[in-house]
């Protein structure tokens, strides 16, 4: 038997509270008719003995306490899904505004999704190529992780998302699918048509399902789009044995919402304003990420976040560090010498490439390489820190070769063009070639034999007469 409650006990900005509620849940959606014969949309989001809160997804402009009719539908908010999704543009909470109609769906499922039992997960191996040199060398993309992206305001974070839904790829794994899932949080109109933009013009958008979620849509939307997104990525992983990269951007407009959201409903702020259960909301989402016992797909993460003032220890960032399984930071000094994609190569990491890259996977050499450019990178920044002290000309000789190549390093390996896609050959190649500007006896974090086969002395010359 279906109850309608006839009218409200208050409204609130966006949230609407009715006493006398029997048998609701947390998270269940209500249907709110006004009298104008029009419907909006809530969910539960407390209940205190028999008092409902309920948010309401368009707002509360309109409604009135006595001109509402509120049935509770008895089931959390719920994404139609089958393989017709890829391809597909939907708003924030999963409706379709492509002009393409309505999905037949082959089931729904709650957009909270169910937690991965810890027995159950496999430990991930194997890479997704990115196509970028300086992550695809340095901090390699596993298949089943949470690698996030921390930017900052006017960094070119969009333009590398775009870079890499354009570009990558899973190794010709026989029978494998591979598809993308892009979600946008409180974007502007003229970045949403970018990536829609970008993404029809590459071809790509045929393999990618996106979320887009406005900055001028209701908040309650932008909170429920990475539940959406993450819901369509294990559908199609762990029903349709794909693999899933899910890429979001941006956390930190996601993570605003949610503080105002907590505002509203008069919660004690934590730090910084934010609820103090930000951590576990933020887990309850790259938890998601992973693979499965007996399922041949994955979900893979790049979570976007910009830090406010360029601060790391922002709360933001910080939790999402304490989460995640590394990170790739955007550096400013390299974006004001026009360098693209500027990759902060030392702050950056990624804790799962061990087991996912060399023989098998990659190549063989890739961590010898991988290795020796980190040491040798980490040298030119002393050698800098020097330089600035005594002058250029009075360091050794050794100290210059490290200024030359760090120089090299940064215009041709981190540095290249928003449409260049590397492979993972020509990656590996190329930074043998810029090593090969160093002594052979400085190369001290490669095994003998790989040295051997891969240093060739002279090897950057035309990498240096393309820079004159």
């Amino acid at each position: 038997m279906s109850l309608e409650y006839i009218g409200l006990k208050e409204i609130n900005g966006p949230l609407i509270a009715l006493d006398g509620v029997k048998d609701t849940s947390f998270e269940e959606m209500v249907d709110i008719a006004l009298d104008d014969g029009t419907h909006r949309t809530g969910r539960v989001i407390q209940i205190e003995g028999e008092k409902a809160i309920v948010q309401v997804f368009e707002g509360t402009s309109g409604i009135s306490l006595t001109n509402t009719h509120t049935r509770f539908e008895g089931h959390p908010m719920e994404l139609a899904l089958s393989k017709e999704v890829l391809g597909r543009i939907f708003d924030g909470v999963g409706r379709p505004i492509d002009g393409l109609g309505a999905i037949f769906p082959e089931q729904r499922r709650d957009i909270n999704g169910n937690p991965i039992n810890p027995v159950s997960r496999v430990y991930p191996r194997n890479y997704i190529r990115t196509g970028i040199s300086s992550i695809d060398a340095l901090m390699t993309l596993i298949r089943g992780q949470k690698l996030p992206i921390f930017s900052g305001s006017g960094l070119p974070h969009n333009e590398l998302a775009v870079q890499i839904v354009r570009q990558a790829q899973i190794a010709a794994d026989a029978g494998q699918e591979f598809a993308i899932v892009f979600a946008a949080m409180g974007v502007k109109n003229d970045v949403a048509d970018y990536f829609r933009r970008s993404f029809e013009e590459s071809g790509v958008l045929q393999r990618v399902v996106m979320f887009l979620n406005l900055s001028n849509d209701p908040i309650v939307e932008r909170i429920l789009t990475p539940r959406c997104a993450l819901t369509a990525a294990e559908y199609l992983a762990f029903e349709k044995d794909m693999h899933i990269l899910v890429v979001m951007t941006d956390m930190t407009s996601y993570a605003e919402a949610l503080r105002e959201f907590s505002s509203s409903k008069g919660e004690i702020p934590g730090r910084k304003g934010y609820p103090g259960y930000l951590y576990s909301d933020l887990a309850s989402l790259y938890e998601r990420a992973g693979m499965i016992n007996g399922k041949k797909g994955s979900v893979t993460q790049i979570p976007i976040l910009t830090m406010p003032n360029d601060d790391i220890t922002h709360p933001i960032p910080d939790l999402t560090g304490y989460i995640t399984e590394g990170q790739i930071v955007l550096d400013r000094n390299l974006d004001q010498t026009g360098i693209y994609p500027p990759i902060g190569v030392l702050p950056s990491l990624s804790r799962l490439m061990k087991d996912g890259i060399g023989e098998g996977y990659t190549r063989a050499d890739h961590s010898d390489v991988e290795n020796q450019l980190f040491a040798s990178y980490a040298k030119v920044q002393d050698a800098r820190s020097l330089a600035s002290v005594i002058g250029e000309e009075e360091l050794s000789d050794i100290d210059k070769k490290y200024l030359e190549f760090g120089r090299q390093f940064e215009k041709h390996f981190i540095g290249q063009g928003e449409n260049e896609n590397r492979s993972m050959e020509f990656t590996l190649d190329l930074g043998w070639k810029l090593l090969s500007l160093l002594p052979k006896s400085e190369l001290d974090r490669v095994d003998t034999a790989i040295l051997d086969q891969y240093y060739k002395a002279g090897a950057a010359e035309d990498l240096l007469k393309k820079g004159e």
